[in-house]
C-alpha cells in the first residue's frame, strides 16, 4: 500500500502536470464561496452564545428605583390614645402640670403614601450544575460549527477541483473539433476538386457536406459545453459567470511511464471530520443528560440590596440601608418529567452510536470505491492514449494511400472519425483520472486545508 503522498507523486509524475493555477483557484473558492461566509457567521454566532453561557457565572448588578403615592385603601388602626391618656392623666395630676398632652388614636394606611425605594441589587449563583453544563454544552456546539465548516470546505476544494478539470477537458474537446472541422473541410475542398475532375462520383462530394455539417453541429455543442463548465467554475469561486479562467500549462503526457498497475493509498478514513462531528455529538448529548440530572442538584444563589429609602423624598443616616440574603431552590418531584427526559436522552446516545459504526462502513467503501474508480480510469487513460497513437498513424497511412488514389473516400473518412473519437476518448479518460484522484483525495481527507 503506498501512502498518499506516494499517490499524488505517481498521478502529478504519470499524468506531467503542474496545477499551481488550480491551488490558486481553490484558495481563491476557500476565501470567496458564500457557503462558506455564512459557515462563518454560524460560528461566530457560536463563540458569543459560549461568551453568554459564561457570563452567567458573574454576578448580576442592576438599579431598582420606585415611588409610591397613595390615598384610601386598607389601614392599621393603633389605640394610642386609648392605651396613654389614662397614665397621662394621672401624670399631670401627681405633678399638677398639662406636661403630657392628649393622645389620638392614630389610623396609618397599609399603602405607603409619597414614599420611595432606590437601591443597588445583586444577584450571583453560587451552586449551580445547569449553568456549568450549559457552558459545555455551548463549547461543543461551537466546535461543531468548524468541524461543519472543515468539511464543507473539503467538498468545495473537491467541486472545484472536478470544475476546473471539466472546463480543461471542454477545451481541449472544443480544440479536436475544431482541427477536425479544418480537416473535414479540407476533405470537402479536395473532393469538390476531384468531382469536377470526374475522378469521383457526387456520392463522396455529399458525404463530405454532411460530415462539414456535422462536425459543426458538434463543435457548437462543444462550446455550449465550455461556456457551462465555466460559469459553473466561476459560481464555485463567487466570481462573474463569464470570468475568463486561467489555464496551467498544456498537459504533456510522459510516454515512458508505464501506468502502475496497483496505484493505492493509506486508508485513512478514520480521521475523516464526518467521524469527529459524531463523535462530538455523542459527548454533547451525554452533557445535555448530565443537564437533565441536575434537576436533582439544588441551586444556591446569593443576593444583596444597598439603598435609600423613606418618605417625602428625605435623605438621612436612617434613609439607608442594605440587605442581603441567600436562596436555595431544590427541586423535590415533577412527576417523573425529567426521568422520561433523560430515558430519551439515552436513547439518542444509543443511536448516535449506531451512526458512527454506520459511517464508518460508509466512509471506508467511498474510499475503496474511489480507489477502485481511480485505478480503472487510468487504466483507461493508458489504453486510450495508445489507442490515440494507433489511430493516428492508421489516419495518416489512409491519407496518403487517398492522394495517391489507392484508397475511397469511406476508408478515408473511417480513418479520421477514428482518429477525431480517439482524441476525444484519450481527452475524456485523461481528465477523469483527475477527477477520480480528486474523489479518493476527498474520501481519504488527504488535501491539506490552510
Amino acid at each position: 500500500m503506498k501512502n498518499v503522498t506516494t499517490l499524488v507523486m505517481i498521478c502529478l509524475g504519470y499524468l506531467g502536470y503542474s496545477q499551481s493555477k488550480l491551488d490558486n483557484y481553490i484558495q481563491i473558492g476557500l476565501t470567496t464561496n458564500e457557503v462558506i461566509k455564512q459557515h462563518n457567521f454560524d460560528i461566530n454566532k457560536s463563540v458569543y452564545a459560549l461568551k453568554e453561557a459564561r457570563s452567567l457565572f458573574y454576578p448580576t448588578v442592576s438599579l431598582n428605583a420606585n415611588y409610591t403615592k397613595a390615598e384610601g385603601g386598607r389601614t392599621i388602626d393603633i389605640p394610642m390614645g386609648d392605651l396613654l391618656n389614662p397614665v397621662y392623666n394621672t401624670l399631670n395630676q401627681i405633678t399638677n402640670s398639662n406636661a403630657f398632652p392628649t393622645l389620638q388614636n392614630q389610623s396609618v394606611l397599609i399603602n405607603p403614601d409619597n414614599f420611595y425605594d432606590a437601591k443597588i441589587h445583586t444577584t450571583m449563583p453560587l451552586l449551580n450544575f445547569e449553568i456549568i453544563y450549559n457552558k459545555r454544552i455551548k463549547m461543543q456546539q461551537s466546535s461543531l460549527q468548524k468541524i461543519e465548516l472543515e468539511i464543507y470546505k473539503r467538498e468545495l476544494v473537491k467541486e472545484i477541483k472536478i470544475a476546473y478539470y471539466k472546463y480543461l477537458q471542454s477545451i481541449e474537446g472544443v480544440k479536436i473539433y475544431q482541427d477536425a472541422l479544418k480537416l473535414v473541410k479540407e476533405n470537402q475542398r479536395v473532393n469538390q476538386s476531384l468531382f469536377k475532375n470526374d475522378k469521383i462520383n457526387r456520392t463522396a462530394v455529399l458525404r463530405s457536406d454532411n460530415e462539414v455539417i456535422r462536425i459543426e453541429a458538434n463543435l457548437e455543442t462543444a462550446k455550449q459545453v465550455n461556456n457551462n463548465a465555466k460559469s459553473y467554475f466561476n459560481f464555485l469561486l463567487n466570481q462573474k459567470l463569464d470570468t475568463e479562467i486561467e489555464v496551467d500549462s498544456e498537459i504533456e503526457v510522459d510516454s515512458e511511464n508505464e501506468l502502475l498497475p496497483n496505484v493505492m493509498a493509506n486508508e485513512n478514513t478514520q480521521n475523516r471530520e464526518e467521524l469527529s462531528q459524531l463523535s462530538l455529538f455523542k459527548e454533547l448529548n451525554g452533557n445535555v443528560g448530565k443537564l437533565t440530572q441536575s434537576y436533582w442538584f439544588p441551586k444556591l444563589s446569593g443576593f444583596a440590596d444597598l439603598g435609600f429609602q423613606d418618605f417625602d423624598f428625605e435623605v438621612n443616616k436612617q434613609s439607608r440601608y442594605y440587605f442581603a440574603g441567600l436562596g436555595l431552590e431544590w427541586n423535590i418531584f415533577s412527576g417523573n418529567k425529567n426521568k422520561y427526559k433523560l430515558r430519551q436522552v439515552e436513547e439518542d446516545t444509543k443511536k448516535i452510536s449506531s451512526q458512527i459504526d454506520n459511517v464508518k462502513q460508509q466512509l471506508l467503501l467511498q474510499f475503496q470505491v474511489s480507489q477502485n474508480n481511480l485505478k480503472s480510469a487510468l487504466e483507461q487513460f493508458n489504453a486510450d492514449k495508445n489507442q490515440k497513437a494507433s489511430a493516428k498513424k492508421y489516419n495518416e497511412d489512409i491519407t496518403k494511400l487517398y492522394k495517391e488514389g489507392q484508397a475511397i473516400y469511406i476508408e478515408l473518412l473511417d480513418a479520421q472519425n477514428q482518429w477525431v473519437n480517439a482524441q476525444l476518448n484519450t481527452n475524456i479518460s485523461l481528465y477523469n483520472s483527475w477527477i477520480a484522484f480528486a474523489e479518493l483525495e476527498r474520501a481519504n481527507a488527504a488535501f491539506t486545508l490552510k
